[in-house]
């Protein structure tokens, strides 16, 4: 997994934190998600811009 290609970090964007490229949501957030029982499909259906790869992203 390339997680490089899939992550970045912007000082203008969420302070800094880590992000999914082209979207807002941290890593932390998607990684929170997990931590509550959330499904990768339940992730999929309610944030509809990220694919199954971003969530390995951020698990990488």
């Amino acid at each position: 997994m390339d997680w490089q290609t899939r992550i970045t970090i912007d000082p203008n964007i969420l302070v800094g934190k880590p992000i999914i490229k082209g979207t807002r949501l941290a890593v932390e957030f998607i990684i929170d998600l997990l931590a509550q029982g959330w499904s990768n499909e339940e992730i999929l259906r309610n944030y509809p811009g990220i694919t199954i790869k971003d969530i390995q992203a951020c698990l990488a």
